[in-house]
C-alpha cells in the first residue's frame, strides 16, 4: 500500500506532475504580512522575524522624520515593536499589517511628545539628525563637484520638508518615503482620504515654492 501511494504521487502522469508543481509553489510562495502576523499571534517567532526584517527600516525612517530629537528615535521604534507584541491578540486579518504597525508607532510618538513637551525648545539644530540619517549615499564614482551638487540638492530638499506643517510633512513622508497609499495614510492618521489628498497637495505646493525661493537666493 505504501509503494502504491508513492507511485501515485510521484508518477509521470501530467495531472500528477501538475499537482506536484502546484504543491511546491504553495510551499515556496512568500507569505503576506497579514498571514505572517496571524502566525505570530499563534506563537511563531520566525514569522515575527520576517515581519521585522520587512518593516524595520521603513518604520525607523518614519519615526526619524517625525521625532524632534534623535535620542528618542530608537526608543520609540523599540517601544513600537514591543507594543505590537503586546497588542497582537487584537489583530485581525481584516486590517493591513502595515497600517496597524504604523498606527501603533504614531500613537507612541504622540505619547512621547506629550510627555516631553517641556523638553522641546526652538533650537534650530534639533532636526539636523534627520538630514544625516535619511540622506541617500552618493556613489564615489561621481566627481567631487557632482557629489557636492547632489549633497546641496538633498540638503535643500530636506530643509524644505522640515519647514512643512507637521500634518503635511507626515503625509508626505508616509507617501514618498514609506510608499503608503492614500487609503493607508488616511487609516494611520485617522482622517479622510480627501484630507490626505489636500495635505499632500499643499505640501507639494509649499515644497516647490520653498525650493524656488532657495534657488533664487543662491549666488549666480
Amino acid at each position: 500500500m505504501h509503494d502504491s501511494f508513492t507511485l501515485t504521487v510521484h508518477g509521470n502522469y501530467a495531472g500528477e506532475t501538475g499537482f506536484s508543481v502546484k504543491l511546491a509553489a504553495m510551499m515556496t510562495e512568500p507569505q503576506t504580512d497579514e498571514a505572517l502576523m496571524l502566525l505570530y499571534c499563534d506563537g511563531d517567532l520566525l514569522a515575527f522575524k520576517e515581519l521585522y526584517q520587512r518593516h524595520r527600516l521603513g518604520l525607523y525612517r518614519f519615526i526619524d522624520w517625525r521625532s524632534p530629537r534623535q535620542e528618542w528615535v530608537d526608543e520609540i521604534v523599540q517601544d513600537s515593536w514591543a507594543a505590537l507584541h503586546a497588542a497582537r491578540s487584537q489583530y485581525t486579518a481584516l486590517a493591513s499589517f502595515k497600517t496597524y504597525l504604523y498606527q501603533i508607532a504614531r500613537n507612541r510618538l504622540i505619547d512621547i511628545l506629550r510627555q516631553r513637551e517641556s523638553l522641546l525648545d526652538d533650537d534650530p539644530d534639533q532636526y539636523e539628525h534627520t538630514l544625516e540619517s535619511t540622506q541617500e549615499s552618493t556613489p564615489l564614482t561621481r566627481s567631487p563637484e557632482t557629489r557636492l551638487e547632489k549633497k546641496q540638492q538633498t540638503e535643500r530638499l530636506h530643509e524644505a520638508i522640515r519647514s512643512l506643517p507637521s500634518e503635511q510633512k507626515e503625509a508626505l513622508v508616509l507617501q514618498q518615503f514609506n510608499g503608503l497609499s492614500l487609503e493607508e495614510i488616511a487609516t494611520i492618521t485617522a482622517v479622510s482620504t480627501e484630507t490626505v489628498k489636500s495635505r499632500l497637495r499643499y505640501a507639494m505646493q509649499k515644497l516647490r515654492a520653498e525650493l524656488h525661493t532657495q534657488t533664487q537666493g543662491e549666488p549666480a
